[in-house]
């Protein structure tokens, strides 16, 4: 849909849209639906941003019913029709309107990716979480901070009976500093028979757009903002697997997005009311959490004072059942993330040392690249003390942790 991250001329190439009261100062975000421009409002001088799109696109003519501005209307009168008041998460459409060449709609600017409010100067750039996750993955309290935010507003979505369609982090926008989602051009009827409709790499493997679909795209971006990767590299963490062996709020959201994720959507939450409640009961728990805790344990099979084996959530969502299209089928290669407490151990598959393409060990915390999807039987090693883990199944099996107790 719109991406406003992408870098525009600071003069437009072709004569701006003409709307009432508003001059249009330069385009700001690109879509297949329509532009969204910087604007400012001739009565007040206030800055906004402004949606247009063309009435004169192919199958529309006269007042559209079909094609893109057919397309908005139909979905901004549901979303007007359905959402009564503002929500605090939810960006803000302050009015619609409707020349003879456009449908355009006004809504409240981002903040300026600096950090700053939105001007008029060439300069400016709206801040999205795309434009975030530029600079890598955010600090865990950031991440528990704008995942509520996007739960919160897409709960209120899902309370109305409607869902969004196409969340990604190109539409989740900074207000004043808030996570805001946006660009409400697909917004539907909640229905599980709704069409394959949205972004394609944010959608299920199922393609049925309703509100378990949303809470699988949210827990997409979810996880690009806790691993700084693109969408593409889920479940992989790479380099912040050693950070999610020292923060519990890490873990706690990487057990949301995997039960978020599942393939089959009776096993996702189900809609964002839901997977809100269970981010908030895990976020109260934080009190009485330590590194470790909360996590679903299985014994060592042999492993002599070793405290337990931390396997990530998933393994007993997984088991057992089909593996969709992100996860590679069991004959694949696959990446799987190995953390211990404490760090630096030497990892051993089936009595063999993963050594890196350098001939140098791999050490917790790390992430091992293609790897067969075959059972394994993991041990570590500190020193000479070496510890089985017992078996695991790689193909279903992403993340595996332990402990080792030398008292």
């Amino acid at each position: 849909m719109i991406d406003p991250t992408a870098d525009y001329p600071s003069k437009p190439q072709q004569p701006a849209p003409r709307v009432p009261d508003f001059e249009l100062i330069r385009p700001i975000g690109q879509g297949g639906f329509g532009q969204v421009w910087l604007a400012t409002n001739l009565t007040t001088g206030h800055l906004r941003a402004v949606k247009v799109i063309s009435l004169r696109s192919p199958g529309a003519t006269g007042y559209p019913q079909a094609g893109p501005a057919g397309r908005e209307i139909t979905s901004i009168t549901r979303l007007e029709d359905r959402v009564h008041a503002r929500h605090q998460n939810l960006l803000d459409i302050q009015h619609v309107g409707k020349t003879a060449e456009h449908l355009f709609y006004v809504m409240e600017p981002a903040d300026d990716v600096s950090g700053g409010p939105a001007s008029a100067e060439e300069s400016y750039r709206p801040a999205t979480l795309q434009s975030r996750l530029e600079s890598g993955p955010l600090k865990p309290e950031e991440c528990e901070r704008y995942a509520e935010e996007l739960l919160t507003g897409l709960a209120h979505l899902h309370a109305a009976g409607m869902v969004h369609r196409d969340v990604k982090p190109a539409n989740c926008l900074f207000v004043g500093g808030q996570l805001k989602l946006g660009d409400f051009g697909l917004v539907a009827e909640a229905d599980p028979r709704v069409s394959r409709v949205g972004t394609q790499k944010y959608m299920p493997p199922d393609g049925r757009m309703d509100t378990r679909a949303d809470v699988y795209a949210a827990g997409l971006v979810i996880y690009e903002m806790l691993s700084g990767l693109p969408v593409e590299s889920f479940p992989r963490l790479g380099e912040r697997a050693a950070q999610l062996a020292e923060s519990p709020s890490l873990g706690r959201l990487n057990r949301l997005v995997l039960r978020a994720c599942q393939p089959d959507a009776r096993e996702r939450f189900e809609d964002a009311r839901e997977m809100l409640a269970a981010l908030r009961s895990s976020e109260a728990d934080r009190g009485t959490d330590r590194a470790g805790s909360g996590r679903r344990m299985m014994a060592g099979a042999g492993a002599v004072g070793v405290l337990a084996l931390a396997v990530w959530a998933g393994v007993w969502w997984w088991r057992d059942r089909p593996i969709p299209p992100v996860f590679p089928a069991a004959e694949a290669r696959v990446h799987v993330n190995f953390i211990t407490e404490p760090f630096e151990a030497s990892i051993y598959l089936d009595g063999r040392q993963q050594l890196k393409p350098d001939g140098t060990p791999y050490t917790t915390p790390c992430t091992i690249d293609d790897l067969p999807a075959e059972v394994y039987r993991v041990e570590f090693a500190q020193g000479q003390d070496r510890r089985e883990a017992g078996r695991i199944d790689f193909a279903t099996v992403r993340q595996i942790e332990f402990r080792f107790d030398f008292k």
